[in-house]
This record gives C-alpha cells, sequence and structure tokens, in this order.
C-alpha cells in the first residue's frame, strides 16, 4: 500500500505507541484522524503533524457506542472514506490473578477486545468505499507467548490476534487487508506503571518511534503481521510448537523474579 495522500485514523493516539505511530504516518504523508480519550494529550501529538495536512482530532471513548458513532460521523463528513484504521487504544493489567477485580478484567476486555471489533465494524463502509483500505491491529507479544502475572491481558491480545486473521480472511476479496503488530514491551505510560513486572519478563524495552516505523514499513509491504526482529520470532515458533519448553523458561523467569 502506497502511505501517500491516504487517510488514517489512529486510536489512542494521545501517546505511546499511538502518538508515535501519528508522527510516523505524517511523515509518511498520510493525513491523520487523532481518536483518544483526553482532548489535551490529542492537541499534543496533533502539534507534532505535518500541518499542511488537514489533520483532525477526535476526543472520543471507543467502548462507547455513541462516541464511535461520532468517530464515524466526523469521518463520513470530513473524508468520506478511510484508508487505514489502526485499532491501537488499549489498556495493560499486570499482577497476581488471584487480585484482579471484576471491574479491571471488564475494562481490559472492552478497551483490547470488543472496542477495536466493534470500530472495525462502525466502519467498515468507509473502509469498503476506499480499496485497497486496511486494518492495523496493535497486539502484543503476550498475543502469542502468554506470560504469568499478564493472563488476562495476554488472553486480549489473543483474542486480537485471532480477530485479525478471521477479518483478513473475510474481507480480503472485499479490498480490505488487515496487519496484526506484535510489538515486544515498548517505553509508554503503561509500561512505567508496571516496570517492576515487566523489568522480570523483557530485559529492554523498545522505543515508540521504532516500533512505528517497523510496523508502516509492514504496512506499506501489505504483511499480515509484523513482529520485533530478532530473537522473538524463534519463540513465537517455539510457543506454537513446543509449548512446554516455554513453560519451562518462562517458569524460570518468574522464579527469578520471586527470589529477587
Amino acid at each position: 500500500m502506497r502511505l501517500e495522500g491516504k487517510f488514517a485514523l489512529v486510536t489512542g493516539a494521545g501517546s505511546g505507541i499511538g502518538r508515535a505511530l501519528a508522527v510516523e504516518a505524517s511523515k509518511r504523508g498520510m493525513t491523520l484522524a487523532l481518536c483518544g480519550r483526553r482532548a489535551d494529550a490529542l492537541a499534543a501529538t496533533l502539534a507534532l503533524l505535518d500541518a499542511s495536512k488537514a489533520n483532525i482530532a477526535i476526543p472520543a471513548d471507543v467502548t462507547r457506542s455513541q462516541d464511535r458513532a461520532a468517530i464515524v460521523a466526523r469521518l463520513k463528513e470530513n473524508w468520506g472514506r478511510l484508508d487505514v484504521l489502526v485499532n491501537n487504544a488499549g489498556v495493560v493489567n499486570g499482577g497476581a490473578l488471584e487480585q484482579e477485580e471484576d471491574a479491571a478484567i471488564e475494562r481490559l476486555v472492552a478497551t483490547n477486545v470488543t472496542a477495536p471489533i466493534a470500530l472495525t465494524r462502525d466502519l467498515l463502509p468507509l473502509l469498503l468505499v476506499a480499496p485497497p483500505s486496511r486494518v492495523v491491529n496493535i497486539g502484543s507479544m503476550f498475543g502469542d507467548i502468554p506470560f504469568p502475572l499478564f493472563s488476562a491481558y495476554s488472553a486480549t491480545k489473543f483474542a486480537l490476534r485471532g480477530f485479525s486473521d478471521a477479518l483478513r480472511r473475510e474481507f480480503g476479496d472485499r479490498g480490505v487487508g488487515v496487519t496484526y503488530a506484535a510489538p515486544r514491551a515498548t517505553r509508554t505510560e503503561a509500561a512505567d506503571a508496571l516496570e517492576q513486572l515487566i523489568a522480570a519478563m523483557t530485559p529492554s524495552l523498545d522505543e515508540p518511534a521504532a516500533v512505528a516505523v517497523q510496523i508502516w514499513s509492514a504496512v506499506e509491504k501489505d504483511a499480515t503481521s509484523v513482529y520485533p526482529p530478532g530473537a522473538e520470532r524463534f519463540f513465537v515458533l517455539l510457543q506454537r510448537l513446543f509449548p512446554s519448553l516455554v513453560d519451562s523458561a518462562v517458569r524460570k523467569q518468574m522464579a527469578k523474579h520471586i527470589a529477587g
């Protein structure tokens, strides 16, 4: 897909990977609609984009049906089409499962699973009039290699990966492609809040700007998925073929974390 001149919506664009995705897309000549719950954060991202483009900010909570309807109406009025939908908005919870409250689990599922499915459904008419269009779902390495202390979060990212595969098979022949992106731990506000837990699982954090470059480069190649470079690709394959070996490695990491 040629990105220059295309119209894209990025959810969760007020910070982290979402902001980096918007900035990188702008560098590649795209016009952006930024979505997020915090109007001030969206304004800060908007200020980083190419001012010659008709970029817009849409304060909205994608878990609310009325807010999704407002997003659709705004894009239909301004553009009448949508070339790329980036489902990036998400939340992350970590900690022992027995301490997870219902409200936290419900928020995880609503934001990470229900919202991207519903928003994609709502925006399909605008995607279908702009072939070849594309849905980009931002998952996580935890959606391939589940980790203890992130069991509910891992489950939501597995669900998003499954949705991505099914969506591609359902709409590929109608001109809507799908890219599932699985970044590893990234230096964001959410990661900062869970620094100790994440440190137990990964030795370093990627920068959002680098992640954004990888994702948009994959979209330009019409890739169905994008994973971090390095050993992660091998571990994904190992997880699928020999999960018991990954079980052993992860348990050792957990033992070190508990001992520490």
